[in-house]
């Protein structure tokens, strides 16, 4: 093993210990800072261990006092693409390396305001642009369920996914761009939600494709999902694609029996390319939703074949115009030597940004250009569409929809960096739901027979995420796969 991993204590079961006095904020916080500091997972970019004891202490206050809020005390990590007030935040990037942050997320704020503790900044693929955690300036994370080879804890989100998987700590936030939350939930053996676009504010979380990119919660259970939502969505004035909606309590419908769901399989996911491990994990799954009571029901969604190409257009495309600010002017990274403000632009930018942005940036670029706009960037969107429509006429005869989150498990640190194209077809099912804007979700379903955690993905009708997490939690209640840890004796089972 590359790192010690630490038993499952949920946020629910923290929840009970802070309540009954068992021990207090400080003390947890100061468990789990030791946990990071004696890991060698590369799960952390930076930690602030006075200010995470001095908030723990603020908050056992607020509890003496009786005035107890939702997650008061309770330690979670965030991903390094939110800005917190007076933290350095680097987006896995050089360009950012010493950028420290003059305002906070709204996502964090409203964590805070929740009574969060946040002990540190989690690693990831440079400005999230990766599906294994390699692309980070500041080195690869390592999936704690590594044995003799190294594994990738996938990505962007895979410093946050490995250090919930090691029991670094309880809950991280993460971002969904393509699968970036779900994808890292399946490698580690986690529950990771992508809400609704919209639902949680981008204000404050650095942009990599602005019509994509979502927050949401990387945790061991649904139920702890459904807290972590709890406190993240809301309306936000500052983001203008900020939904409008009432806030929801996501945790007042999870304990409903599933009698009667309708659960859709789409054809498109279990073809060509689906390992036969991960098949047969998701078969068994979804014979335990019919034992609880569901329905299956066969759906298509036949435009999914050209979501990876639409997104590889509509991504890049949002991301080139969003990173040019990346200048070298303002903030962040400036090359040394230049001979004026051009030579400045260019040389910031190819010292500051790695390989897989550049290669973004440049099919971006590209995708966008004068006599190549309408031929790339208008027909993806029109992919887009049709892909969108797919789904709203899926959802005419199921309730919620079920298949792998990911085409393989973890592969080792290195294999895939040679192929980018490879790599990209991790996020093959995953991909359709960020361009669609639905919610989503992985959750443990098993392991394949060289024991690596397999995810099964759960995708709901926009708007819909208690359903969501009800579905899942279910399982949860019938199942311990995501009970079991990388260093559990036993190798889970129903």
């Amino acid at each position: 093993m590359p790192s010690s991993t630490h038993p499952i204590v949920t946020l629910r079961e923290l929840q009970t210990q802070l309540n009954d006095g068992k021990v207090s904020s400080v003390e947890l916080s100061q468990d789990y800072l030791a946990r990071i500091n004696n890991s060698t997972l590369n799960s952390f970019i930076s930690v602030n261990s006075e200010q995470a004891l001095a908030v723990a202490a603020k908050q056992d206050a607020i509890r003496a006092s009786g005035d107890i809020a939702p997650l008061n005390g309770l330690p979670i990590a965030h991903k390094d693409i939110f800005c917190i007030d007076g933290w350095r935040t680097t987006c896995g990037s050089k360009i950012l390396e010493n950028f420290i942050a003059p305002y906070t997320a709204t996502v964090v704020k409203k964590l805070n305001n929740a009574g969060a503790v946040c002990l540190g900044k989690t690693n990831m693929d440079e400005f999230a642009m990766g599906s294994s955690n390699e692309s980070s300036f500041y080195g690869h994370v390592i999936n704690p369920w590594s044995d003799s080879t190294p594994l990738v804890p996938g990505g962007s989100s895979g410093g946050s996914a490995a250090a919930v998987a090691a029991g670094l700590v309880p809950a991280t936030t993460g971002t969904d761009t393509g699968g970036s939350i779900r994808q890292p939930a399946a490698f580690c053996n986690l529950t990771g939600v992508k809400p609704s676009y919209g639902r949680c504010s981008r204000y404050g979380m650095i942009a990599f494709a602005s019509s994509l990119d979502q927050a949401g919660p990387l945790t061991h259970t649904a139920y702890d999902a459904a807290l972590m939502l709890n406190a993240m969505t809301g309306f936000d004035e500052k983001d203008s694609t900020s939904l409008n909606t009432p806030s929801e309590d996501f945790c007042s419908n999870i304990d409903q029996p599933l009698e009667g769901l309708r659960v859709g399989l789409p054809k498109e996911f279990f073809g060509d390319g689906l390992d036969t491990d991960v098949a047969a994990r998701i078969t068994d799954a979804i014979k335990e939703y019919e034992k609880l009571g569901a329905k299956i029901v066969e759906v298509s969604l036949p435009n999914a074949q050209l979501a990876l190409a639409s997104y590889y257009v509509i991504a890049p495309a949002e991301a080139s115009s969003n990173l040019s600010r990346f200048d070298g002017v303002r903030y962040g990274y400036r090359a040394p030597e230049y001979t004026d403000l051009e030579d400045m632009y260019i040389k910031t930018r190819t010292q500051g940004f790695g390989a897989e942005v550049k290669r973004r940036i440049m099919i971006g670029a590209y995708a966008l250009s004068s006599g190549y706009y309408d031929a790339f960037y208008a027909k993806a969107q029109k992919i887009r569409r049709l892909i969108s429509n797919d789904f709203e006429k899926a959802f005419k005869s199921c309730d919620v929809i079920m298949g792998p989150t990911t085409p393989t498990t973890a592969f080792a640190i290195g294999e895939g960096k040679s192929d980018p194209v490879a790599m990209y077809l991790n996020d093959i099912y995953t991909i359709p739901v960020n361009l669609a804007g639905l919610p989503a979700a992985s959750i443990p379903a098993g392991f394949s027979s060289s024991g690596l955690p397999i995810g099964l993905q759960i995708i709901a009708p926009y708007l819909k995420e208690s359903k969501l997490l009800n579905v899942a939690h279910q399982y949860q209640q019938v199942s311990d796969w995501h009970l079991q840890t990388p260093s559990s004796t036993k190798t889970g089972g129903q």
